[in-house]
């Protein structure tokens, strides 16, 4: 069951679930939608480097490899990334967010989705991972990339995607994550 703007607010209220640093409370202002609260880019980008070199997710170690094969960013007002057609990079939330598992109580879990404005230009913020599990604590990674034929001009504190929150049904099992806790687009936890 998708939550609506008030079943999330309550869920907040009731320590359900946690997103820090939203800019509004207000269930008819952004960032809230009907069913959906927007969430906005950080200032921190990390942009892969094109590299002869082989990874294998089979091996695990992704936020390591990207950690040390990438260059980060910091945007501003100011200075803007310009985000070039076909273009790959990685970015975060400025929110927080964490989905506990409740024992006894709710639990909840989330997906990502783009903005219809962002998605009309042609740019997508995640590709094939827009499940935010239960049990996740941490800053979101997005997968951005313009597949449109413009120059996308990229800063913080914009409304880049939306969070949708869901109801899960029973108590699931934490599982091992290596990404729980994340606070940097590669993954890594600072």
């Amino acid at each position: 069951m998708i939550l609506s703007n008030l079943e999330i607010l309550a869920a907040i209220s009731r320590g359900e679930i946690f997103i820090d640093n939203l800019a509004n409370y207000d269930p008819a202002q952004p960032p809230f939608n009907t069913t959906s609260v927007d969430l906005r880019l950080s200032s921190e980008i990390v942009i892969p480097t094109q590299q002869p070199v082989a990874l294998s997710p089979s091996k695990g170690g992704i936020a390591s490899f990207l950690s040390t094969n990438s260059q980060r960013l910091t945007l501003t007002n100011i200075q803007p990334y310009t985000l070039k057609p076909s273009t790959f990079i990685l970015g975060r939330t400025i929110e927080r967010v964490a989905f506990p598992i409740n024992e006894g109580g709710n639990c909840y879990a989330a997906r990502v989705e783009g903005k219809s404005s962002l998605a009309r230009c042609g740019v997508l913020v995640h590709f094939t991972a827009p499940t935010i599990h239960a049990g996740f604590e941490g800053t979101i990674t997005l997968e951005i990339i313009n597949l449109g034929v413009n120059d996308i001009q990229l800063t913080p504190d914009t409304y880049i995607y939306q969070l949708i929150i869901e109801e899960v049904k029973g108590i699931p099992t934490i599982t091992p994550s290596q990404f729980r806790g994340q606070n940097t687009a590669s993954g890594i936890t600072t």
